[in-house]
Protein backbone atom coordinates (compact mmCIF):
# COMPACT_ATOMS: atom_id res chain seq x y z
CA UNK A 1 0.00 0.00 0.00
CA UNK A 2 0.98 3.58 -1.12
CA UNK A 3 0.06 6.91 0.62
CA UNK A 4 -2.03 8.16 -1.95
CA UNK A 5 -1.09 11.56 -1.38
CA UNK A 6 2.45 12.00 -0.82
CA UNK A 7 2.43 9.75 -4.03
CA UNK A 8 0.65 12.76 -5.38
CA UNK A 9 3.44 14.91 -4.43
CA UNK A 10 6.40 13.09 -5.66
CA UNK A 11 3.97 12.36 -9.09
CA UNK A 12 3.59 16.47 -9.57
CA UNK A 13 7.29 17.54 -8.85
CA UNK A 14 8.23 14.41 -11.13
CA UNK A 15 5.95 15.88 -14.22
CA UNK A 16 7.15 19.67 -13.06
CA UNK A 17 10.74 19.02 -13.43
CA UNK A 18 9.51 17.73 -17.23
CA UNK A 19 7.90 21.11 -17.98
CA UNK A 20 4.29 20.41 -17.32
CA UNK A 21 2.47 23.64 -14.93
CA UNK A 22 -0.63 21.07 -13.77
CA UNK A 23 -2.68 23.30 -11.95
CA UNK A 24 -5.53 21.54 -12.74
CA UNK A 25 -4.50 18.30 -12.83
CA UNK A 26 -3.54 18.99 -9.19
CA UNK A 27 -6.73 19.80 -7.87
CA UNK A 28 -8.76 17.28 -9.55
CA UNK A 29 -6.25 14.01 -8.34
CA UNK A 30 -7.04 16.27 -5.10
CA UNK A 31 -10.31 15.64 -5.24
CA UNK A 32 -9.73 12.23 -6.42
CA UNK A 33 -7.83 11.30 -3.39
CA UNK A 34 -10.67 12.52 -1.39
CA UNK A 35 -12.97 10.27 -3.27
CA UNK A 36 -11.14 7.25 -2.38
CA UNK A 37 -10.57 8.07 0.90
CA UNK A 38 -14.21 8.77 1.57
CA UNK A 39 -14.76 5.07 -0.10
CA UNK A 40 -13.10 3.34 2.42
CA UNK A 41 -9.93 2.25 0.87
CA UNK A 42 -6.20 2.65 0.32
CA UNK A 43 -5.78 2.00 -3.64
CA UNK A 44 -6.60 3.28 -6.73
CA UNK A 45 -9.58 0.79 -8.51
CA UNK A 46 -10.89 0.88 -12.13
CA UNK A 47 -14.30 1.47 -10.35
CA UNK A 48 -13.41 4.12 -8.20
CA UNK A 49 -11.83 5.69 -11.18
CA UNK A 50 -14.83 5.52 -13.44
CA UNK A 51 -17.01 6.70 -10.85
CA UNK A 52 -15.04 9.50 -9.56
CA UNK A 53 -14.68 10.56 -13.42
CA UNK A 54 -18.65 10.41 -13.95
CA UNK A 55 -19.21 13.33 -12.18
CA UNK A 56 -21.49 15.15 -12.40
CA UNK A 57 -23.95 12.54 -13.70
CA UNK A 58 -25.25 15.62 -16.25
CA UNK A 59 -21.70 16.02 -17.65
CA UNK A 60 -20.55 15.50 -21.14
CA UNK A 61 -18.89 12.92 -22.28
CA UNK A 62 -15.68 14.77 -23.11
CA UNK A 63 -15.31 16.15 -19.76
CA UNK A 64 -15.84 12.76 -17.93
CA UNK A 65 -12.90 11.45 -20.37
CA UNK A 66 -10.62 14.13 -19.71
CA UNK A 67 -11.24 13.78 -15.94
CA UNK A 68 -10.70 9.63 -16.41
CA UNK A 69 -7.24 10.47 -18.22
CA UNK A 70 -5.75 12.63 -15.73
CA UNK A 71 -6.42 9.67 -12.99
CA UNK A 72 -5.15 7.07 -15.85
CA UNK A 73 -1.57 8.87 -15.94
CA UNK A 74 -1.64 8.86 -11.84
CA UNK A 75 -2.43 5.59 -11.74
CA UNK A 76 -0.06 4.41 -14.44
CA UNK A 77 2.73 5.56 -12.07
CA UNK A 78 0.92 4.19 -9.06
CA UNK A 79 0.88 0.92 -10.71
CA UNK A 80 5.17 0.69 -11.25
CA UNK A 81 4.85 1.27 -7.48
CA UNK A 82 2.82 -0.96 -6.30
CA UNK A 83 1.45 -3.56 -8.82
CA UNK A 84 -2.12 -3.64 -6.70
CA UNK A 85 -2.91 -0.34 -8.30
CA UNK A 86 -5.53 -0.96 -10.97
CA UNK A 87 -5.09 1.10 -14.41
CA UNK A 88 -8.31 2.48 -16.07
CA UNK A 89 -8.10 1.00 -19.86
CA UNK A 90 -7.91 3.74 -22.72
CA UNK A 91 -11.17 2.11 -24.02
CA UNK A 92 -13.32 3.09 -21.12
CA UNK A 93 -14.41 6.53 -21.43
CA UNK A 94 -12.36 7.12 -24.63
CA UNK A 95 -12.10 11.01 -25.84
CA UNK A 96 -14.23 11.90 -28.36
CA UNK A 97 -13.53 15.27 -28.18
CA UNK A 98 -12.74 17.23 -31.61
CA UNK A 99 -10.11 20.32 -32.26
CA UNK A 100 -12.09 23.47 -32.73
CA UNK A 101 -12.01 25.23 -36.28
CA UNK A 102 -9.94 28.43 -36.04
CA UNK A 103 -12.06 31.81 -36.18
CA UNK A 104 -9.76 33.72 -38.36
CA UNK A 105 -10.98 37.35 -37.38
CA UNK A 106 -10.74 40.28 -39.99
CA UNK A 107 -8.98 44.00 -39.67
CA UNK A 108 -12.69 44.83 -39.43
CA UNK A 109 -13.63 42.22 -36.80
CA UNK A 110 -10.35 43.06 -34.61
CA UNK A 111 -10.94 46.85 -34.91
CA UNK A 112 -14.67 46.34 -33.76
CA UNK A 113 -13.76 44.27 -31.02
CA UNK A 114 -11.24 46.86 -29.68
CA UNK A 115 -13.35 49.64 -30.05
CA UNK A 116 -15.99 47.88 -28.08
CA UNK A 117 -13.91 47.83 -25.45
CA UNK A 118 -15.42 51.51 -25.22
CA UNK A 119 -18.93 49.74 -23.83
CA UNK A 120 -16.68 48.70 -20.46
CA UNK A 121 -17.15 50.48 -17.10
CA UNK A 122 -14.44 52.29 -16.22
CA UNK A 123 -11.80 53.72 -18.40
CA UNK A 124 -9.20 51.82 -17.11
CA UNK A 125 -11.26 48.42 -18.11
CA UNK A 126 -11.92 50.22 -21.55
CA UNK A 127 -7.77 51.43 -22.02
CA UNK A 128 -6.51 47.66 -20.83
CA UNK A 129 -9.02 45.67 -22.91
CA UNK A 130 -8.17 47.78 -25.89
CA UNK A 131 -4.41 47.71 -25.47
CA UNK A 132 -4.46 43.53 -24.46
CA UNK A 133 -6.89 42.94 -27.39
CA UNK A 134 -4.12 44.83 -29.91
CA UNK A 135 -1.31 43.14 -28.39
CA UNK A 136 -2.58 39.58 -28.73
CA UNK A 137 -3.64 40.27 -32.48
CA UNK A 138 -0.24 41.32 -33.92
CA UNK A 139 2.20 39.03 -31.23
CA UNK A 140 -0.07 36.12 -31.43
CA UNK A 141 0.54 35.59 -27.67
CA UNK A 142 -0.85 33.21 -25.51
CA UNK A 143 -3.64 34.72 -23.30
CA UNK A 144 -1.72 33.16 -20.15
CA UNK A 145 1.42 35.08 -21.16
CA UNK A 146 0.09 38.53 -21.70
CA UNK A 147 -1.97 38.37 -17.92
CA UNK A 148 1.22 36.87 -16.45
CA UNK A 149 3.81 39.52 -17.95
CA UNK A 150 4.78 42.56 -15.40
CA UNK A 151 5.79 45.74 -16.05
CA UNK A 152 9.56 45.25 -16.06
CA UNK A 153 9.51 42.59 -19.28
CA UNK A 154 9.02 45.98 -21.78
CA UNK A 155 12.12 47.18 -22.78
CA UNK A 156 11.26 49.94 -24.94
CA UNK A 157 14.65 50.59 -25.55
CA UNK A 158 15.61 47.52 -27.28
CA UNK A 159 11.83 47.23 -28.63
CA UNK A 160 11.64 43.71 -26.47
CA UNK A 161 8.94 42.16 -24.73
CA UNK A 162 10.29 39.04 -22.80
CA UNK A 163 7.76 36.64 -22.35
CA UNK A 164 8.58 34.20 -19.07
CA UNK A 165 8.18 30.70 -18.00
CA UNK A 166 5.55 29.55 -20.09
CA UNK A 167 4.81 26.80 -21.52
CA UNK A 168 7.15 23.67 -20.47
CA UNK A 169 8.89 26.22 -18.78
CA UNK A 170 10.36 28.07 -21.87
CA UNK A 171 10.63 31.80 -21.89
CA UNK A 172 11.33 33.90 -25.40
CA UNK A 173 11.77 37.57 -26.63
CA UNK A 174 9.23 38.99 -28.78
CA UNK A 175 10.64 42.21 -31.15
CA UNK A 176 7.56 45.22 -31.08
CA UNK A 177 6.68 46.85 -33.96
CA UNK A 178 7.45 50.31 -33.61
CA UNK A 179 3.54 51.27 -33.38
CA UNK A 180 3.17 48.61 -30.79
CA UNK A 181 5.58 49.85 -28.76
CA UNK A 182 3.76 53.12 -29.13
CA UNK A 183 0.70 51.74 -27.98
CA UNK A 184 1.92 50.55 -25.35
CA UNK A 185 3.93 53.40 -24.08
CA UNK A 186 0.23 55.15 -24.23
CA UNK A 187 -1.53 52.66 -22.47
CA UNK A 188 1.19 52.72 -19.34
CA UNK A 189 1.57 56.55 -19.36
CA UNK A 190 -2.34 56.67 -19.66
CA UNK A 191 -2.80 53.72 -16.88
CA UNK A 192 -0.35 55.50 -14.48
CA UNK A 193 -3.16 58.76 -14.59
CA UNK A 194 -5.78 56.87 -13.91
CA UNK A 195 -3.78 54.31 -11.23
CA UNK A 196 -0.99 55.82 -10.27
CA UNK A 197 -0.25 52.80 -7.47
CA UNK A 198 -1.10 49.43 -8.12
CA UNK A 199 -1.01 46.34 -6.13
CA UNK A 200 0.55 43.67 -8.39
CA UNK A 201 4.06 44.66 -10.51
CA UNK A 202 2.24 42.80 -13.51
CA UNK A 203 1.67 45.42 -17.11
CA UNK A 204 -2.35 44.85 -17.18
CA UNK A 205 -4.08 45.09 -14.57
CA UNK A 206 -7.79 45.60 -12.91
CA UNK A 207 -9.11 48.84 -11.56
CA UNK A 208 -7.80 47.81 -8.06
CA UNK A 209 -4.33 47.23 -9.31
CA UNK A 210 -4.27 43.46 -9.09
CA UNK A 211 -3.24 41.15 -11.81
CA UNK A 212 -6.17 40.51 -14.37
CA UNK A 213 -7.49 37.10 -13.92
CA UNK A 214 -7.93 34.62 -16.98
CA UNK A 215 -11.65 33.68 -16.58
CA UNK A 216 -12.67 37.62 -15.92
CA UNK A 217 -10.58 38.33 -19.22
CA UNK A 218 -12.51 35.50 -21.37
CA UNK A 219 -16.23 36.00 -19.92
CA UNK A 220 -15.21 40.00 -21.14
CA UNK A 221 -14.13 38.84 -24.33
CA UNK A 222 -16.92 37.23 -24.97
CA UNK A 223 -19.22 40.34 -24.06
CA UNK A 224 -17.03 41.86 -26.49
CA UNK A 225 -18.00 39.39 -29.41
CA UNK A 226 -21.72 39.97 -28.55
CA UNK A 227 -21.80 42.78 -28.73
CA UNK A 228 -19.84 43.44 -32.05
CA UNK A 229 -22.41 40.79 -33.45
CA UNK A 230 -19.49 38.20 -34.27
CA UNK A 231 -21.70 34.76 -34.85
CA UNK A 232 -20.47 31.39 -34.90
CA UNK A 233 -19.56 30.00 -38.65
CA UNK A 234 -20.60 26.39 -37.40
CA UNK A 235 -20.94 24.66 -34.58
CA UNK A 236 -17.38 23.79 -34.07
CA UNK A 237 -16.18 27.57 -35.17
CA UNK A 238 -16.77 30.20 -32.92
CA UNK A 239 -15.30 33.55 -32.45
CA UNK A 240 -12.79 32.40 -28.95
CA UNK A 241 -10.19 34.75 -27.54
CA UNK A 242 -7.32 31.94 -28.81
CA UNK A 243 -8.29 32.47 -32.26
CA UNK A 244 -6.55 36.16 -31.84
CA UNK A 245 -3.39 33.75 -31.96
CA UNK A 246 -4.60 31.47 -35.00
CA UNK A 247 -5.28 34.77 -36.98
CA UNK A 248 -1.85 35.75 -36.40
CA UNK A 249 -0.24 32.83 -37.61
CA UNK A 250 -1.88 32.76 -40.67
CA UNK A 251 -1.52 36.32 -41.11
CA UNK A 252 2.08 36.13 -41.06
CA UNK A 253 2.16 33.36 -43.51
CA UNK A 254 0.09 34.89 -45.96
CA UNK A 255 2.15 37.93 -45.65
CA UNK A 256 5.38 35.93 -46.66
CA UNK A 257 3.27 34.65 -49.68
CA UNK A 258 2.28 38.34 -51.04
CA UNK A 259 6.44 39.09 -50.39
CA UNK A 260 7.41 36.10 -52.35
CA UNK A 261 9.45 35.45 -49.60
CA UNK A 262 10.67 31.48 -48.72
CA UNK A 263 7.61 30.59 -46.27
CA UNK A 264 9.17 27.30 -45.40
CA UNK A 265 12.48 28.77 -43.90
CA UNK A 266 9.71 31.08 -42.11
CA UNK A 267 7.94 28.47 -40.74
CA UNK A 268 10.78 28.15 -37.72
CA UNK A 269 10.77 31.58 -37.21
CA UNK A 270 7.11 31.84 -36.61
CA UNK A 271 7.52 29.11 -34.48
CA UNK A 272 9.63 30.24 -31.75
CA UNK A 273 8.18 33.57 -32.16
CA UNK A 274 4.54 31.69 -31.22
CA UNK A 275 6.86 29.98 -28.35
CA UNK A 276 6.40 26.27 -30.19
CA UNK A 277 8.80 23.49 -29.14
CA UNK A 278 8.79 22.24 -32.70
CA UNK A 279 8.12 24.00 -36.27
CA UNK A 280 5.76 20.68 -36.55
CA UNK A 281 3.07 22.10 -33.87
CA UNK A 282 3.16 25.36 -35.73
CA UNK A 283 1.16 23.60 -38.38
CA UNK A 284 -2.31 23.38 -36.37
CA UNK A 285 -2.44 27.02 -36.36
CA UNK A 286 -2.25 27.26 -39.99
CA UNK A 287 -6.44 27.03 -41.02
CA UNK A 288 -7.00 26.76 -44.46
CA UNK A 289 -8.04 30.33 -45.27
CA UNK A 290 -9.37 30.58 -48.65
CA UNK A 291 -6.67 33.64 -49.05
CA UNK A 292 -3.65 31.49 -47.92
CA UNK A 293 -4.79 28.53 -50.18
CA UNK A 294 -5.48 31.23 -53.42
CA UNK A 295 -1.82 32.04 -52.70
CA UNK A 296 -0.37 28.47 -52.12
CA UNK A 297 -2.24 27.91 -54.96
CA UNK A 298 -0.34 30.18 -57.57
CA UNK A 299 3.11 29.69 -56.08
CA UNK A 300 2.60 26.44 -57.10
CA UNK A 301 1.30 27.16 -60.64
CA UNK A 302 3.96 29.48 -61.18
CA UNK A 303 6.53 26.67 -59.82
CA UNK A 304 5.16 23.94 -62.37
CA UNK A 305 5.38 26.52 -65.13
CA UNK A 306 9.14 27.71 -64.78
CA UNK A 307 11.45 25.32 -66.77
CA UNK A 308 13.36 22.74 -64.49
Amino acid sequence: MIPLRPALKDYLTMRRALGYKLQRTEKLLADFISFVEASATDRVTIDLALAWATHPAQGAMSWWAARLTVVRRFATYLHALDPDTEVPPTELLPDQSHRAVPYLYSDDDINALMAAGGILRSPLRVLTYQTLIGLLAVTGMRIGEAIRLDRHDLDFEAGVLTVRLSKFGKSRELPLHTSTLDALHRYLRQRDQLLPRPTAPSLFVSTVGTRLLYCDVHWTFRRLVRHVGLKPRSTACRPRLHDLRHTFAVRTVIDGYRADADVAARLPLLSTYLGHVHPANTYWYLSAAPELLALAGRRLERSLEEPS
